[in-house]
């Protein structure tokens, strides 16, 4: 199937891909963004299968009922409930410490809506995983997917929110006006 998705991510919808994963990072949070469309999950799933590298997702519950639910379960996601009080980051660190290998993407914004700021949960998560964070943008404006080199956080949120910001500078979602 990999063939099929280089023939559809760089012939058919004309994207470049820069960089490429480090297979030997086994535990990380893999944060994509701008997240604006539902569109960004499909090239996602491209990406991940020309890189071979097998990345994990988290998704709202009602995602993982009949009719669908089986497909999202088949590529790797994890259904998570979003309701109030759920200790959310304990929840999904949990998902490290009970698999060998666990890549978890995550849209920093939370919803593909224009938002004020990112939430932090996925800074928390890397955290308390004790695992790199890898910035991946999705540019529409230049059809360019780039994954970036692992980046450890600190423990200082602001310091190191400031840090991983730079790499998404300029970069443009699908639907421009949401990021």
């Amino acid at each position: 199937m990999r063939w099929l998705a280089k023939l559809i991510y760089f012939n058919v919808l004309g994207w470049k891909l820069k960089n490429f994963f480090d297979p030997a990072i086994k535990k990380c949070v893999v944060i994509v963004a701008p997240h604006t469309s539902s569109y960004d999950f499909f090239i996602g799933l491209l990406v991940r299968s020309i890189i071979k590298v097998h990345i994990d997702f988290v998704g709202k519950k009602e995602l993982f009922k009949p009719p669908f639910g089986w497909y999202f379960r088949m590529v790797g996601g994890s259904p998570l409930d979003r309701t109030g009080n759920q200790k959310k980051v304990d929840a999904i660190a949990e998902l490290f410490d009970n698999n060998e290998i666990f890549r978890l993407a995550l849209s920093p914004e939370g919803t593909r809506k224009k938002t004020e700021r990112w939430k932090s949960g996925f800074y928390f998560i890397a955290l308390k995983a004790e695992a790199p964070i890898i910035p991946v943008v999705f540019d529409f404006g230049t059809k360019t997917v780039t994954i970036n080199k692992a980046f450890y956080p600190t423990g200082n949120y602001e310091n190191d929110l400031a840090e991983i910001m730079k790499f998404y500078k300029g970069a443009q979602g699908k639907i421009p006006e949401n990021f």
